[in-house]
């Protein structure tokens, strides 16, 4: 556990009562559930009485806990997945769930002293904001993904309807008591829109996970034996870099020496079209899901070294938190990505093997591919009939 996370931006003395609300808590997948979750953990060992909400894919439920010298409740509302095939279906998705999750915790809303709101799901802001004449606590809006930004980003040209939800963000943001960041690109971006610089702390996310002294590989897949492994976990959505990537591995594996395999544990809208491309190239890799939180080190100390990936577009928008793991597991880290991401800024900061590729430069990513399997010293792959 990070010690940022464990800071609280509510006093436990004249402000026990918090409320955090984020999307899907664990055991469902989800980067913003799982950090909340610890944070809600932390702050209760403070003193608060925390009351974490989120979302399940099983049933509803409440669970409560003693901790320390306070307590957690953790509050769950069943919810369908999110239909990620149509931006009108995920639109309406979001209503919904806000709804569910606004009203079905009202009453323990209305009794905090603080609440600390999340970017997932998104446009939470646009009910927590004006019914704040109800809340009687601070109000803090920790920005995990900005949005719309996201939205618009996604978009060769953004339509007017995204334009004006942007307008309206803008305007409740003004009237939002404290925000979180991420990273200091989230801060220029956020002070971009006006918000002033003494209202923002940045709180950045850290590791979800520790790793041993003597951490136990996972068990690396038979088809990855002996080559020189990429590893990409988690997420892989609309937020990241796929161009690059393939055309990158692919002049590897056609042009050069084809050592490198690598390995999906992943999930999202990315992960899809990496997979058609590479079938269709008949370019070798291994797809397997994410893996549950506890298995975590044990994957990431596996590979030979790790990809994060993000398009220019999104910098300062999104934050791939994956990089805090990637880098305790003390692995080297390929980024397809801005040097204004702050993802950039923490992996210079580590003491490990480090390669930035631009964007739009799968040349400068084939070059790191090779000197990543020199590195390795793993035996020659020779590439598949």
């Amino acid at each position: 556990m990070t010690e940022l996370l464990e800071r609280s931006p509510f006093d436990p003395a004249t402000q026990r009562r918090i409320v955090i609300v984020a999307d899907w808590l664990p055991p469902d997948f989800g980067a913003v559930g799982q950090y909340m979750q610890m944070r809600a953990r932390a702050l209760a060992g403070q003193g608060h009485d925390l009351t974490l909400v989120g979302l399940s894919s099983k049933e509803s439920s409440i669970y409560r806990e003693t901790i320390a010298s306070g307590s957690l409740t953790e509050v769950r509302f069943a919810a369908r997945p999110v239909p990620r095939g149509s931006l009108a279906g995920r639109l309406l998705w979001t209503i919904w769930t806000n709804l569910r999750l606004v009203f079905g915790a009202l009453g323990y809303l209305r009794a905090a002293d603080g609440i600390l709101f999340t970017g997932s799901p998104p446009f939470l802001i646009h009910l927590l904001v004006p019914l704040k004449f109800l809340w009687k606590g601070k109000l803090i809006y920790r920005i995990t993904d900005f949005h719309p930004e996201c939205l618009i980003a996604a978009q060769e040209r953004p339509s007017r309807m995204l334009l004006s939800l942007l307008s309206l963000t803008n305007f409740w943001r003004r009237r939002v008591d404290g925000f979180e960041v991420l990273g200091e690109d989230q801060m220029r971006r956020l002070r971009a829109t006006g918000i002033r610089q003494e209202r923002i702390v940045l709180v950045r996310d850290g590791a979800p996970v520790t790793f041993g002294a003597i951490q136990e590989p996972y068990p690396i897949p038979a088809d990855l034996a002996s080559a020189c492994i990429l590893l990409y976990s988690g997420n892989y959505g609309v937020a990241h870099e796929v161009e690059t990537v393939f055309e990158g591995y692919l002049r590897h594996h056609r042009d050069g020496t084809g050592r490198v395999r690598l390995w999906l544990s992943a999930a999202g809208s990315g992960t899809e079209e990496l997979v058609r491309r590479f079938a269709a190239a008949g370019l070798p890799f291994h797809r397997s899901g994410p893996v549950p939180l506890e298995r975590l080190p044990a994957l990431l100390v596996s590979p030979d070294a790790h990809l994060v990936t993000l398009k220019d577009g999104f910098v300062g928008f999104v934050m791939p938190s994956k990089v805090y793991a990637c880098i305790d597991s003390g692995k080297p880290i390929i980024f397809v990505g801005s040097a204004d991401s702050d993802v950039d800024l923490l992996s210079r900061r580590a003491k490990i093997p480090y390669w930035r590729i631009s964007c739009g430069d799968p040349a400068a990513l084939a070059v790191s591919l090779e000197e990543l399997a020199d590195r390795s010293g793993k035996s020659f792959q020779p590439r598949p009939a």
